[in-house]
């Protein structure tokens, strides 16, 4: 296809702002490349999420930062396939891994959805040096070819792709807002069941354990102390499945799992934890990483491994563990000087009281949970891909509409 537009390197379009200043001289708001949506060309600003273009809320920041000027568009060169860039409303201080551009030649709007698009995005990802922490340079980024077609059909791509854009994200915004409430109601139904049962009329009693409040009269409360034992075996060749420990996810076998961590030469040594264990990572206990495994494995020697007693099913220790309320509780129970680095070792764990219902009931319990959830989790999934196919379209728009496929008439 013949392109509609002539073609301009970046670098005669824009100009780079050089200026950097020390944070602790300045009273600048910052900006993060965390305070940047992937994609979208929004400011994050707060943990929910939200956009915001007021500088008060945007603080913090590195010692050494660029400065930009309201109007700025400014891109982000670490990781570019993460499609990190923002017109600012306001004057600041940024990342040195944001590249603050102040638009000569080119609309403002106009040139930040050329750097959103995927076509721009692919070239700058394809120049990034460094395996773990992959950037790009001013040399290169400067020099991509980017459209140019006249000031007024830049103005008017630039609103179509404002209305277009918008129209498409209120419509992510809403699917997002269904899988956050998808998301509560799956824990609802899992704390719900594991705490209080499946019969609403079961007679309740005071557990007299903050955490638990009442529960049904015919269910017992115990030590976590009775009910497990630690189980510290370690394996002698470390060829077992290798085992991580999430919040998220619960326990898993690493292969299954995108991850890129530290890997250790040799796994000799590790704890073997069997199909059944619960299995908690001891630093993020706090977070709710934890859970009962599936299949047999070994884990990290910092975690720690225990296997339930005959009162306990496996399935229902994993319901249990992974409901938030129940991270909070061993949070009690864990050590450390500092939240974000509190350890729940053997003692504090056998400290913690649990519910235990009568072993048919568990049964019925766990099945209960797995024919919920699932249902959830269908729907979730589908809500997942119709976001996708959204963010699809989006960028097919995008790159479109500055490419010249799309026409747009010249101003009068």
């Amino acid at each position: 296809m013949t392109e509609a537009y002539p073609r301009l390197r970046l670098k005669y379009a824009v100009e780079l702002r050089r200026n950097r200043t020390e944070g602790g001289e300045s009273e600048l708001p910052y900006v993060g490349l965390e305070n940047i949506e992937s994609g979208t060309g929004r400011l994050i600003t707060s943990a929910s999420g939200q956009g915001n273009d007021d500088p008060s809320t945007a603080v913090g920041g590195e010692s050494l930062s660029s400065v930009f000027q309201a109007g700025d568009i400014l891109f982000g060169k670490l990781r570019p396939y993460l499609a990190k860039a923002w017109i600012a409303a306001f004057d600041g201080r940024c990342s040195t891994e944001l590249l603050p551009l102040r638009p000569g030649r080119l609309n403002s709007r106009f040139g930040l959805y050329v750097m959103l698009s995927r076509e721009f995005i692919d070239a700058v990802d394809g120049s990034t040096f460094g395996s773990k922490m992959p950037r790009a340079d001013w040399a290169f980024i400067g020099n991509v070819p980017i459209p140019f077609p006249t000031q007024s059909t830049q103005e008017s791509i630039a609103d179509f792709l404002d209305r277009e854009t918008a129209d498409i994200d209120t419509l992510i915004a809403a699917k997002q807002r269904l899988l956050d409430l998808l998301a509560e109601k799956r824990r609802s139904i899992v704390a719900e069941a594991v705490m209080r049962g499946l019969d609403p009329s079961a007679a309740l009693r005071p557990s007299c354990i903050d955490w638990l409040g009442d529960i049904p009269a015919h269910w017992e409360i115990e030590r976590s102390r009775w009910l497990f034992t630690e189980r510290d075996q370690r394996s002698q060749t470390g060829e077992e499945e290798m085992l991580t420990v999430s919040h998220l996810t619960g326990v898993t076998p690493r292969s299954e799992k995108d991850v890129n961590m530290f890997e250790a030469e040799s796994t000799a040594g590790y704890k073997l934890c069997f199909a059944g264990d619960l299995a908690i990572n001891t630093l993020w206990a706090w977070m709710g990483a934890m859970g009962t495994a599936r299949v047999d494995g070994i884990v990290s020697p910092a975690y720690n491994v225990y296997t339930p007693g005959p009162r306990l099913l496996p399935d229902y220790v994993d319901a249990l563990v992974r409901i938030p309320v129940f991270a909070q509780e061993v949070t009690r129970y864990s050590k450390g000087v500092w939240s974000s680095r509190l350890r729940l070792y053997p003692e504090g764990f056998f400290e913690t009281w649990w519910p235990v219902p009568p072993l048919n009931e568990q049964q019925h319990i766990v099945e209960h949970i797995n024919t919920e959830t699932a249902k959830i989790d269908r729907l979730r999934t589908a809500t997942e891909n119709s976001i996708a196919l959204l963010k699809e379209r989006r960028a097919a728009l995008i790159a479109a509409a500055v490419t010249g496929q799309l026409e747009f008439p010249e101003a009068a």
